[in-house]
Formats: C-alpha cells, structure tokens, sequence
C-alpha cells in the first residue's frame, strides 16, 4: 500500500520549516507538516515573556533563501519573529501542507509496509515513507523541586507559560534564575515593579550584545541589492567561527573572551560586594555565554536587589533564603530554563522489532548518526537531534547541514524500491558516537561545570564538538555504505 504522504514533519518551528523549504527546493511536494498548536511557530509562538529575543543576529537566525529586508533591529524580539515564521509560510506557500492542531503521540514503523503510521491526539492516522521529528530541545519547562512552594500564596509560572493578565506594575517579584531568560525579563520589569529581587545559583558569563536599530537607508540597501545582505551574513558567520575556536581549545582565545566579559561587569556594576555574586567562578563557554546591553546596569537600580544565598523554601508570604531572610514576594518567575539534554520527545517512537527510541535514549543516553538518523528507525530523521547543539553560531545552519543530508537520504530509500527499507548500521552509529564524546572531552564544556548540556549521568548529549563547517562538510554527502538495505517481510494475507 502506498503510503499517504513521501515526507511527515513533526512540528511547524524552525526545525520543520527549514524542512519545507528544503523538499520544495528538491522538488518533492508530497509532505505534510503536523503542528500541535493552533499555528506556527515553536519557541517563538509559546514564548511571550517580556524582552523575549534572539540572541543571534537576524542576518543568520532567518532562512538563507527568504531572507527579510526589513528586521527592525540586529537582534529581534519574538513578536518580530513570529511575524517572519508566518510570512514565510504564505510567500513559500507551505500552508497547504500544514495541519494545524494534529499532536502527534505516536509513529511506528511498519516493516511489512516500509513506512511510518503517525496517529495524533484525536485518533487520527496517516501514513509516511519518511518521518522528520523537528519537535526543537527547549519545549519542557524545568521547575526545580523547592519546598513550600504550593504553601505561597502569591502568583508563580514559568517563563515560558506566561500569564499574559499578570501584571507586575507596583508587585514585589522575584526572578528565579539568571540565565537567557532571565537576563531579558530582569531589565524589562525592573522599571515598573515596586521591588525585584533577583535569585542566582551560578553566576552567568555576559558578553556585550550591540544590539541596534536597523535604518531606513540600510533596509533599502537590502531591499534593492539582496547581495548586501547575504554579505552581511557570511561576515557575521564567519566571525561567530572564529569564537567557536574559543570553545574547541583554543585557551588563548577563550581567555581574550573571558577578560573582555569581566571588564563589561567591572564598567556596568557599581556595587563591589554585587560584582563579586555576578563573578562566574567556571571558564567562560562551559555554561551558555549570555548576551545583554541592559542587564548588568538593572543592578544598579534602588529597587533591584541580587540573592545568591540559595533558597531554603517557600513561605506563604514569599520565600526564605538560606541566611535566613524572608523576601516578601507577591509573585514568583521561574527563569529556570529547559531540560534539553534527557530528550523526551512527546511521542511514542516505535522502531523495528518494538523498539522504543525514547526508552532507548533513556538507558543510553540520546545518541544518532550525525545527530540525524538512528539505528533500528528505518526512514526517521531527528532535526536538531543529538549532539547537534552550537554555543557560537545560528543553529539554522546546523539545520540547513542537516537537510541536505536527508534530501540525499530520501533520494536513496526512493531507489531502493518499495520492497526494501534502509536501516543505519548500527556499529556506524556507535562508533561515530564514541568519537563525538571523546571529541568533547577536549572542550569548554568537559571543563567542570554543571549545565543543560549534560544529561542526568553527565553525558553531553546536546552539543556538537566543533565548527558549524566542520559539521556542514561531514553532511554534505550521504554515503550509502553506512546504511543496509533490508527487504521487507512478506505481506500475509
């Protein structure tokens, strides 16, 4: 039976996307895109938290072949965002291929046939030759296990579920975390709040962010000559490249990195004993590096105060630190990021013989071939899968990489006939893994700290060891010889 669809993509973000354009830029117009919520847009739809943006340039955190003449600013805040996803979407006409409110919970791959059977939320099915999960790492809120919190009585949420009828205007707030979330929500409420107390358990390393309006003129420019602005894309590229050395071994810059920071924190922090808490004891690059114009200067405010004692539990008024303090709150924000590196997928992946990649990646840790296909998942591709995480550039590239791969890999499952599936060696995989980890044990992230990168045991799970054209290179062909062409069971009638 054919199936109903060549390609099934999970997911309407970035990821999925990427993954449109770049089928349609194949030529193949058989696929289908199943988005959970009621329209496009990942990440940049669910969060809405104030000061909410990007923290790359818009010149490559867009699509290499949609570019947008008219972004506001070098960095762009999520309404703005949001609006390019869904203008996208209309002008390359992938709106037809979207199902909107269809949350995949399962995909299993039938041998006998060689294609996935996805079912969503209400029942529904549908049937894939290949699977792309483009589900993106940071969608499960980490709220940390602290005592007393059902005993507040005050109002509490995550960043990434913002209460949009909360207003902080005259409250007394706590932040909770000072990581990419919270360096964007602290400077844009502390105006308006009665009193802010910011909650640190690790300093975090802040690097400048020059961010700036985007003239008239310049738009343009861009406008007109669409070359100056893929210019002004290779050139910040590859100047985020070079910095990624900084991740990868090489100390000298990375200690060029770390001065400039806490010359940024000695110019911007007027108090010593704060200086001190906002000081990062760990080697810059080791947690995500955070980049900020306003976040420094917050702590410069009378009503805006820095806690790095720890906290001992909740209260009904507010919390108790471990001093012994208790800060009288009547709202908390939890700017506690993602759990990224325990991939949990939302769905139940079913490979061959009952495997369940998601229990697998459990016992194992998350791990791929290139961080894109899997052993024992005939046809399924995982965007922005394992090991596939930047620390200097767009993750857009990394994509893109991805998705000439997979052109290659659907090409290969299309000539090996309807009476075969292609499955990864699973040695293939095991070995390219082993390299990856060793490879990782040489950079900034293998220097000691404790961050999102790592899983439960420790394990980097989420980032990629190396240059953004390293990873291109390794994707830019597909090899065959690491697949096995397997033929399919006889159908029993």
């Amino acid at each position: 039976m054919k199936p109903d669809f060549e390609v099934g993509i999970v997911g309407a973000g970035f990821a999925g996307l990427v993954a449109a354009l770049s089928l349609k830029k194949a030529g193949k117009e058989s696929f289908v895109i199943f988005e959970r919520a009621g329209e496009i847009g990942g990440t940049w739809r669910d969060n809405i938290y104030p000061g909410c943006a990007c923290d790359v340039a818009v010149h490559l955190y867009s699509f290499g072949a949609v570019p947008n003449a008219r972004w506001s600013n070098l960095y762009a805040g999520q309404p703005e965002i949001l609006s390019y996803l869904k203008d996208v979407s209309v002008r390359c006409e992938l709106q037809k291929h979207i199902r909107l409110n269809s949350d995949i919970v399962a995909a299993k791959f039938l041998e006998e046939e060689s294609y996935w059977l996805t079912t969503d939320r209400m029942g529904r099915e549908t049937s894939v030759s290949v699977l792309l999960l483009g589900l993106g790492p940071l969608n499960r809120p980490f709220l940390p296990s602290l005592k007393g919190l059902n005993e507040f009585g005050g109002h509490y949420f995550h960043t990434s579920q913002w209460d949009r009828n909360f207003d902080p205007t005259g409250k007394r707030v706590a932040v909770i975390g000072t990581g990419a979330s919270a360096i964007q929500v602290v400077p844009n409420i502390a105006p308006v709040v009665k009193y802010l107390t910011v909650i640190q358990r690790t300093p975090a390393w802040v690097t400048h962010r020059f961010d700036k309006k985007i003239g008239k003129t310049c738009k343009d420019v861009y406008q007109r000559f669409p070359v100056a602005q893929r210019f002004k894309r290779e050139f910040i590229y590859w100047i985020n490249e070079l910095f990624g050395l900084a991740f990868i071994g090489n100390k000298t810059l990375n200690k060029v990195m770390a001065w400039t920071a806490l010359r940024k924190l000695r110019n911007e922090v007027k108090d010593a004993t704060t200086r001190k808490k906002l000081t990062p004891a760990y080697t810059i690059g080791c947690k995500r590096i955070l980049k900020s114009d306003d976040y420094y200067p917050t702590f410069n405010r009378d009503n805006v105060s820095l806690v790095a004692e720890g906290i001992d539990r909740f209260t009904q008024l507010g919390i108790l630190t471990n001093d012994g303090k208790e800060h009288l709150l009547d709202a908390v924000i939890f700017a506690t990021g993602f759990v990224a590196a325990d991939l949990d997928l939302y769905i139940n992946v079913v490979g061959l013989q009952g495997r369940n990649l998601v229990d697998e990646w459990k016992t194992t840790g998350a791990q791929a071939y290139l961080g894109t296909t899997v052993a024992g998942y005939p046809h399924l591709a995982v965007l922005l899968g394992p090991n596939t995480g930047l620390g200097h550039n767009s993750i857009l590239h990394m994509i893109e990489s991805q998705m000439n791969y997979i052109i290659q890999y659907i090409d290969c499952i299309e000539k090996s006939g309807a009476e075969a599936y292609i499955d990864l060696k699973e040695s293939v995989q095991h070995v390219y893994n082993e390299r990856i980890q060793a490879q990782l044990k040489k950079t900034v992230w293998a220097s000691g700290c404790k961050s999102w990168y790592m899983n439960s045991n420790g394990k980097n799970t989420t980032l990629y060891p190396g240059l953004t054209v390293t990873f291109r290179k390794e994707t830019r062909k597909f090899d065959p010889r690491v697949y096995q062409k397997v033929r399919r069971p006889a159908l029993v009638l």
